[in-house]
């Protein structure tokens, strides 16, 4: 028996897909799966295999698959076969829980494409290049409220960046 080093790098992948079995989010952290053609392989395969039962792990193609269904949605976690299936869990509960909390407990197909900025931040969050960086969903709702705060300059209404530019304006002056 080999002992493998531990290692922070723990999540190969974060997955959304519909009850079809058709990617809504996918995020990859190494190249198990290098092109996208693998990647949609992979994910048919995954389906297939976990949409009609009701457990909550698999072993697949060597790698320990979490997931959770919802709707019309399944959420998947994946970690290579040795990972600890309780850090894969926490990561899927996290997101499952912060994505609740977004949507107002509409976790479905329509209220996640409408807000797939926050899944993204959300995601981001959670897990950075494969390591874990947060298990607490109050935590990943709270940033990302923060983040989505930060509007980018292109989404601002020109009224917006006027009433900005107004306001510096009036502080400069004043100093």
């Amino acid at each position: 028996l080999e002992l493998l080093e531990p290692s922070l790098y723990t999540v190969k992948a974060v997955l959304i897909l519909d009850n079809d079995g058709d990617r809504l989010y996918a995020k990859y952290y190494d190249d198990t799966y290098p092109t996208v053609k693998e990647q949609k392989a992979f994910e048919k395969n995954i389906f297939n295999k976990t949409h009609r039962t009701d457990s909550e792990i698999a072993l697949l193609e060597g790698l320990t698959v979490v997931y959770k269904s919802n709707i019309d949605l399944f959420f998947y976690v994946i970690g290579s076969s040795h990972e600890n299936e309780l850090m894969l869990m926490a990561v899927l509960n996290c997101l499952f829980d912060s994505l609740s909390q977004m949507l107002r407990k509409n976790v479905e197909r329509r209220a996640l494409l409408e807000n797939m900025e926050g899944l993204f931040l959300a995601v981001d969050e959670i897990v950075d290049g494969g390591v874990i960086l947060e298990s607490d969903p109050q935590q990943v709702v709270h940033r990302v409220a923060l983040r989505g705060d930060d509007v980018p300059l292109t989404e601002q209404t020109v009224t917006q960046v006027l009433q900005s530019a107004k306001e510096q304006i009036k502080w400069s002056l004043l100093r």
